[in-house]
């Protein structure tokens, strides 16, 4: 099994070494093309008023100076030899749960993968839940494989992307695997943090509240919260079904 390794957070991040150590219990053909800074949290954007460059990091790794998106389409169309049978996105520093998805990168590059025709899984290591800053990579290094091991013998639907998000624990706290569905925080946490510069210039950090919501059973924010490993099939199709179909009953043409 040809393996194509992405992310979010950088060519030189730790989630993406801990990513080829997982990949490598599932094969020994594994290519990386990787942002060569961080794109956390720019989407499914890619390039189009600028070039992107690559540059080489090693025989079958490549930095590309852009996003998540644009690393996976160069890898598949100009950069590797034949297309891989799966992408893997992450490990990214902290959860993507709840709406976190929609713009999260990691989610993003394993979306264009699946629009590409390969099987995708972003996997994300959640971070901060006990303390500030914990961060337990060891985690998804144990728990990476036999997590996707199932999964790929399984399969998914040719639309559908895995989204794998790690507890904040040590390894061998983890409660076991949930199969979950997306869910929604109660109050967002993402907030603005004005500062003032020396010249007197207002400017701003957007960043997380560390506010944990109240969310319902079965979903993604519930089993990590609850220690669990979360694995939730996603799809692109934003319709709203129920609501689409009473907005055709109703609709006065």
């Amino acid at each position: 099994m040809r393996i194509l390794l992405t992310n979010d957070d950088g060519i030189n991040a730790p989630g993406l070494s801990v990513l080829e150590d997982i990949a490598k219990e599932l094969s020994d053909d594994i290519w990386i093309a990787a942002p060569e800074e961080e794109q956390s949290g720019k989407g499914r954007a890619i390039s189009l008023t600028q070039p992107v460059r690559t540059r080489k990091v090693g025989a079958k790794a490549w930095a590309i100076a852009g996003t998540p998106s644009d690393s996976v389409l160069l890898a598949m169309q100009d950069l590797m030899p034949d297309a891989p049978d799966l992408v893997l996105s992450g490990v990214n520093r902290g959860q993507n749960l709840a709406e976190d998805t929609s713009f999260s990168g990691t989610v993003a590059a394993a979306m264009f993968g699946m629009q590409l025709g390969i099987p995708s899984i972003a996997l994300s290591q959640a971070q901060s839940f006990r303390e500030r800053g914990s961060l337990p990579w060891d985690t998804a290094r144990a728990w990476g494989a036999r997590t996707l091991k199932p999964l790929i013998d399984l399969g998914w639907p040719k639309d559908v992307v895995i989204n794998v998000n790690f507890p904040d624990l040590e390894p061998e706290d983890v409660r076991g695997i949930q199969i979950t569905r997306q869910g929604a925080r109660d109050e967002t946490i993402i907030h603005t943090d004005r500062r003032e510069d020396l010249r007197g210039n207002d400017y701003y950090w957007i960043g997380y509240k560390g506010k944990l919501s109240k969310p319902d059973a079965g979903t993604d924010l519930r089993a990590i919260y609850d220690g669990f490993v979360s694995v939730t099939p996603l799809h692109v199709d934003l319709t709203h079904e129920a609501f689409l179909k009473k907005l055709r009953e109703s609709w006065q043409s």
